[in-house]
């Protein structure tokens, strides 16, 4: 190579930029205190509902024993309705029990909800991440009627990865998984907050080391190349937003699934977060007067989205 040769590896971007755009604790001082506020929000949520004899701690999803869920119970009127949120941590960090920040404000709207656990990277694949997840919707369609709420009003918010695994349950077949669903419409609406919907770069960056992902992998779990969106039969309300303070390949290909979402004739409603970063604007889901918490509410509710 000669002297002074760079190497682009993707989008004009050289390794050090590239990891660096993928890098989402780039753009604040110390990730330290994002995951300290998950921890003592999410801890403080779940002495409360435990006292309140409103939740229902490590159900068991699965066989492994990373498959487990905790659902929390309405506190206050009953919709009926169910939401689910899936972490992120780049399939390889955090869990269940630094992800229930906002559960309390569910139960104060009438709302049940349910945080997943999954298996990590490099203990499973981006694939088996994926399959756990399903498994996991699947599971929570099916027991509907044990725990009180409606199998027909499930909607699924994420966070970072927690958003990637949204997106792909989004378009999951679900009838391979439930054969007696009546129509592929399992997911009534979505919340995608700071999402990857291109896993290429990821297979680039120093983010791969434990997942190890092959070309067929994130072909197949790439939201933005999978062609198959079945818009007339499974239309789910759709909210896409990430914080003012982040990456611009955080923010593209957030606008890139948008623009996608749109043309392919969904309803989709999409902000940027003023004066929030990729870490805490999902936090604003705990908070009640939040644009992200009201535009949740306002999609279970199913109202038009403003």
């Amino acid at each position: 190579m000669l002297p002074n040769t760079v190497t682009f590896m993707y989008r004009d971007m050289d390794l050090a930029t590239l990891e660096q755009q993928y890098s989402p604790s780039s753009c604040i001082d110390d990730i330290n205190v994002y995951i300290k506020q998950y921890i003592e929000q999410s801890q403080q949520v779940t002495f409360q509902a435990l006292e309140e004899n409103s939740l229902l701690s490590d159900i068991s999803y699965g066989e492994h024993a990373d498959e487990l869920l905790d659902l929390y119970l309405p506190t206050a009127g009953n919709s009926k309705k169910l939401q689910i949120y899936i972490h992120g941590g780049y399939w390889q960090e955090l869990s269940k029990a630094e992800s229930s920040f906002a559960a309390q404000n569910f139960q104060q709207q009438g709302h049940y909800y349910a945080v997943l656990n999954y298996s990590l990277a490099p203990e499973a694949s981006l694939s088996e991440i994926v399959e756990q997840n399903r498994k996991a919707i699947a599971w929570l369609y099916q027991h509907a009627e044990n725990f009180g709420y409606d199998a027909d009003q499930i909607f699924i918010s994420g966070s970072s990865a927690g958003a990637h695994l949204a997106m792909m349950m989004a378009l999951t077949p679900w009838k391979n998984y439930l054969p007696n669903l009546k129509s592929e419409k399992l997911i009534q609406g979505l919340c995608l907050v700071s999402g990857i919907y291109d896993l290429t770069p990821i297979q680039l960056s120093y983010i791969n080391e434990p997942l190890q992902l092959s070309d067929t992998e994130i072909n197949n779990n790439s939201p933005l190349f999978i062609e198959k969106f079945t818009v007339s039969e499974y239309t789910p309300l759709i909210i896409i937003a990430y914080g003012e303070n982040e990456t611009s390949e955080f923010k593209r290909q957030s606008n890139e699934m948008k623009d996608k979402l749109i043309n392919l004739g969904y309803q989709v409603v999409f902000q940027e977060v003023a004066e929030r970063n990729h870490f805490n604007v999902i936090v604003d889901l705990a908070n009640r007067s939040s644009w992200l918490s009201q535009q949740v509410f306002q999609q279970m509710d199913t109202k038009n989205l403003s």
